[in-house]
């Protein structure tokens, strides 16, 4: 069965870094398409990025392009999102999924727990 398990979410002021780490399991990592969305208070889901089976190409949305950065670890089967320049919009929760970015996320349940990313001073 697979598994994802969020972690790394916390406080941070505008201006600081977070990693987030998705930890895998009961899949082919190696060849699963991977992506983090997220929801902010009040609103739905959001398409942040995405990452393709091996990690050699990557697709970001506009308003985090130059700041996050998705990666994979394919050794340790968990997924990364590196978080830069955070702002006070950043602010939701953050969820991985095993599959590419999607045409709508309305009505999608994520997989996991997610993890709660809060920026604020």
């Amino acid at each position: 069965e697979a598994q994802l398990v969020e972690s790394g979410g916390g406080l941070v002021q505008p201006g600081g870094s977070l990693r987030l780490s998705c930890a895998a399991s009961g899949f082919t990592f190696s060849r699963t398409a991977m992506s983090w969305v997220r929801q902010a208070p009040g609103k739905g889901l959001e398409w942040v990025s995405t990452i393709n089976n091996f990690g050699t190409s990557t697709a970001y949305a506009d308003s985090v392009r130059g700041r996050f950065t998705i990666s994979k670890d394919l050794d340790k089967n968990i997924l990364y999102l590196q978080m830069n320049s955070l702002k006070t919009d950043d602010t939701a929760r953050y969820y991985c999924t095993k599959e590419g970015r999607q045409p709508d996320y309305s009505g999608y349940v994520p997989p996991g727990q997610g993890t709660q990313v809060t920026v604020s001073s």
